[in-house]
């Protein structure tokens, strides 16, 4: 396995019921363990954790938001695991942003991202509580929650 060290934001966008936004995918090296996971990615240059939640949120679902639009953090941490051929170390932190009723593309993704993604959703808090699936990170619901009851970000 090749060591990855990442900086990451991770974009919730909820839509105008309350719904946020899941991807639905595979780790290529497993692919028949499927999970759910949110938008977004590695922070590039010297962008701020604001912009690139909002670059990711435009490559991965086509959806666009300026920075400043997005609330946070609502969640941050320190997640391992394997993808495809690296052990990868992430700093995630979550910021959220109300997105209407959006339309979701995959048009602006890399390669692999198109590749090991099958299907998007838009997930409430109580299906988020009552699914059997694998979805990350496994406190989405409560961050839904939070989120959308207004209460202070994390």
């Amino acid at each position: 396995m090749i060591p990855l060290r990442r900086f990451t934001a991770r974009a919730l966008p909820i839509d105008d019921l309350d719904r946020v936004l899941l991807l639905h995918g595979f780790d290529p090296a497993r692919p028949d363990e499927l999970f759910w996971f949110t938008i977004g990615g590695a922070v590039e240059g010297g962008e701020t954790l604001q912009e690139a939640a909002a670059r990711e949120l435009f490559e991965e679902a086509g959806i666009r938001a300026p920075a400043s639009a997005f609330t946070g953090p609502h969640g941050s941490g320190t997640v391992e695991f394997c993808f495809d051929r690296y052990a990868i170390v992430q700093d995630q932190t979550f910021f959220a942003v109300r997105v209407g009723r959006a339309e979701v593309s995959f048009d602006h993704m890399e390669q692999i991202e198109k590749d090991t993604t099958i299907g998007h959703r838009w997930w409430s808090a109580e299906e988020l509580e009552a699914t059997g699936e694998v979805v990350f990170p496994a406190d989405m619901a409560a961050i839904l929650r939070t989120i959308t009851s207004g209460g202070a970000p994390a």
